[in-house]
């Protein structure tokens, strides 16, 4: 069994285990754009080889390219030349869970109650003039910038310091702006129209936006939050005597001896030193029946001992078990930006200012030329709808340049790209696949030709014993045949002889007694048979082995240049004179392998296979599965699968590489996507893109939908999200919306983008 959650990552890049890791808390994050500018900042930091931001946590992780930790304060330098204030923390210090989701929930439940109050008392009574409301109003509206506004204005002020400008800048003046006129004119133009309900209204619907954010945000966090609890807290060690003590799982050390008992999880990553046990590993392969497991096997951490006792010997603990590698693939899947991701960021990074500068000029269109203004604004309300009427100039501008800076807060824009990509790779997660990251799940969505290794991939990867043929008088039956043949093949571990003793097994058919038993690597096995009167010298070994031993193959000769053509391997099994039976063995297709080989041609991607086995083995899969003539590449070396892969991006081609083994690490890594697919060995899980938790090749196509169908709906959250933008900023400044509207219509905007999001919860399993 290999090991299933080795870190995603190219073969020539270290693994994070190999580097130190810090840990900060960080100050003044609100939002995701606030967690990507702290995530690129720690990663423009020297020696930093990953780096992960928690939004809800308000923490930051950093793992450094080397055993040796890299300086805090360059990190904390960074921080800060972002905008952001951050601190180190204890390695075992626990973060407060759901700091974000709370926060804003407190700020919901002050800022709805003065939202509905003042909407109700100047929207159904018409208490708007009433001077006693004005003052409640101002009041009201004081403590919501105090309590709701803080953080927005503290968050503008930190990126005004360092040269930005974000969404909490536009928050900040469009509320701020209302709350200085109206608190002007309470005092000084009683006969005003006040905008408190408008500023209260503002903050509370973006805290709205913030609020839906980062609930999504947590529940994105969900498969991580299980991944960890899978590993227990306590183990049970075992000292030279014997004697076992309960103890943290953190205090572990390399080599130690731990015990575990039926229905124990597994603490850390094992090998077994005595005992024999089966192991549900469900949680790592997908698959639903335990494994057996006796000693020199591997176990992970999370898998569950079913029904032995076991010792093991711990081979890794912390962040190098495989529970932890897949962890972080999670946490790092969580918090990666693809391009299409980034190009929301860079649009709104130059948004903001060009906001400000239409308020601005929105301002002075309605204060110099007030009556042109209004002129135009009566024309479009005749042709769209009532306006409110302009006070004066002032009023005018001051209403308009707030509706602009509020219908404009690219809250929306924001929340299009992260909000798709996080529930795509969430919805892959729940389907037992593992996606490596955001920039892996676009590429999932532009390939177009997708390349198989053959051995493991479209096969089952475990030799199956397909034919056991009498070829003398010697033996009396074909079950005889297998027993003797069973009884040489029992003590070795060849690939080929356990074939034939599982097929032995499954048939009830025992093994006889052996002595003298030898085998000869790569020829075959030879060994006494007892068996009551009968004693004699038998061997079971290749078609050339039997041929150096002087034993005549000419009665095989056929059924083997048969089995050559299908892919099988031949065992022939003799006595001292001459060769008694004929045995293949040959490697089953996945019975979905044709299924999933006609759909991917059906899409229009064109199909290959890549193997290093033989032309014959080759042609016979590619033809039994559905890959044309044309499309087999065999006796490939890794080097060899290489070169075709380039050859085929050359072509201006995205290709992704599905494969199994370790010669196919290479390839999963050269290739545009690489695939690991459920039983991978460990290096080809570190070079893979995405790795396949269930078994058999029906996930590739999932994932494949999924990606296409969660970039299609980032495109269309994102054009959804500019459109809105762009037709309401002209309304705004004309005029024909106030502010009260915008930041409902803003908040809007922000459902149906997340709303859009949330068909990918539920996408079509592929049976």
């Amino acid at each position: 069994m290999a090991d299933t959650g080795i870190e995603f990552r190219k073969p020539r890049t270290p693994p994070p285990s190999a580097g130190a890791i810090t840990l900060l808390t960080v100050e003044g994050m609100d939002c995701g754009n606030c967690a990507h500018s702290v995530t690129t900042a720690l990663r423009s930091v020297s020696q930093v080889f990953i780096a992960t931001v928690d939004l809800q946590t308000r923490t930051a992780r950093v793992v450094w390219s080397s055993p040796i930790p890299g300086k805090t304060e360059s990190l904390l330098q960074a921080v800060r030349i972002a905008g952001y204030e951050a601190s180190p923390v204890s390695p075992n210090q626990k973060a407060s869970p759901s700091v974000g989701f709370h926060s804003w929930q407190r700020s919901l439940q002050i800022g709805f109650p003065a939202m509905v109050l003042l909407l109700t008392a100047e929207w159904v009574f018409g208490l708007g003039m009433n001077e006693v409301f004005r003052w409640i109003a101002f009041l009201i509206a004081s403590l919501i910038q105090v309590s709701l506004g803080k953080r927005f204005f503290i968050g503008a002020w930190r990126q005004l310091r360092v040269g930005k400008s974000t969404m909490d800048t536009l928050v900040s003046l469009g509320s701020g702006s209302a709350w200085l006129f109206s608190t002007w004119a309470l005092i000084n133009a009683p006969h005003l129209h006040l905008f408190f309900t408008e500023s209260v209204t503002i903050l509370t619907l973006i805290s709205l936006g913030h609020w839906l954010e980062a609930r999504m945000s947590e529940r994105a966090g969900d498969a991580l939050k299980t991944l960890l609890s899978l590993s227990p807290s306590s183990a049970r060690k075992l000292h030279a005597d014997d004697s076992e003590q309960e103890v943290a799982v953190h205090s572990l050390a390399l080599d130690d001896r731990i015990a575990l008992r039926p229905g124990d999880r597994v603490p850390v990553d094992a090998i077994i030193t005595e005992g024999r046990s089966a192991v549900d590993e469900s949680m790592l392969t997908g698959e639903p029946l335990p494994i057996s497991k006796s000693t020199g096997a591997n176990l992970f951490a999370g898998t569950i001992n079913r029904d032995g006792y076991l010792v093991a010997r711990v081979t890794a603990v912390g962040e190098a078990t495989a529970l932890a590698h897949i962890a972080a693939t999670v946490r790092r899947a969580q918090s990666s930006r693809a391009s299409i991701q980034r190009l929301a960021d860079r649009v709104s990074s130059v948004f903001v200012p060009v906001v400000v500068v239409i308020a601005l000029l929105t301002a002075t269109y309605w204060l110099i030329r007030f009556d042109t203004a209004t002129h135009v604004q009566t024309i479009l309300a005749g042709w769209l709808w009532q306006a409110h009427a302009m006070a004066s100039p002032a009023v005018a501008a001051l209403t308009a340049t707030c509706a602009v800076l509020i219908v404009a807060c690219p809250c929306a824009m924001g929340l299009a790209t992260p909000v798709a990509l996080m529930a795509g790779i969430n919805a892959a997660a729940r389907r037992g696949i593992l996606i490596r990251d955001a920039i892996a799940l676009e590429k999932s969505g532009s390939i177009s030709a997708v390349a198989f290794d053959k051995t493991g991939t479209l096969t089952l990867g475990e030799p199956t014993l397909s034919l056991c043929l009498r070829l003398s008088e010697f033996t009396h039956s074909d079950d005889t045949l297998l027993a003797l043949a069973a009884t040489l093949a029992a003590p070795s571990n060849h690939p080929l002889s356990r074939a034939i003793l599982r097929a032995a097994t499954a048939a009830n058919i025992n093994a006889a007694s052996a002595s003298q038993w030898r085998e000869f690597p790569g020829l075959g096995i030879q060994a006494f048979i007892d068996s009551g009167s009968f004693r004699q010298q038998m061997s079971l070994g290749s078609v050339q082995w039997m041929e150096s031993l002087g034993l005549d193959v000419n009665g095989a000769r056929a059924q083997t240049e048969a089995a050559a053509t299908q892919g099988e391997a031949v065992v022939l099994l003799a006595n001292t004179t001459e060769v008694i039976g004929f045995l293949t063995i040959g490697d089953s297709i996945r019975p979905e392998a044709i299924t999933i080989i006609q759909r991917l041609i059906t899409s229009g991607r064109s199909v290959h296979l890549l193997s290093g086995d033989s032309a014959a083995a080759c042609l016979w899969v590619a033809k039994a599965v559905g890959i044309p003539e044309d499309k087999v590449h065999a006796i490939c070396s890794p080097e060899d699968k290489l070169t075709f892969l380039k050859k085929i991006q050359a072509q201006g081609r995205r290709v992704a590489f599905v494969g199994e083994g370790i010669n196919d690490a290479p390839s999963l890594a050269a290739a545009d996507l690489g695939i690991a697919v459920g039983r991978a060995t460990d290096m080809a899980r570190e070079a893979a893109d995405i790795v396949l938790l269930r078994p058999g090749l029906l996930p590739v196509i999932e994932a494949l939908d999924l990606a296409n169908q969660t970039l299609r709906i980032v495109r269309q959250n994102l054009f959804w999200a500019f459109f809105y933008n762009a037709a309401a900023i002209p309304l705004a400044a004309l005029g024909l919306i106030n502010p009260m509207l915008c930041a409902l219509t803003m908040g809007l905007s922000d459902l149906i983008v997340i709303a859009n999001a949330q068909r990918l919860r539920s996408p079509k399993r592929v049976d």
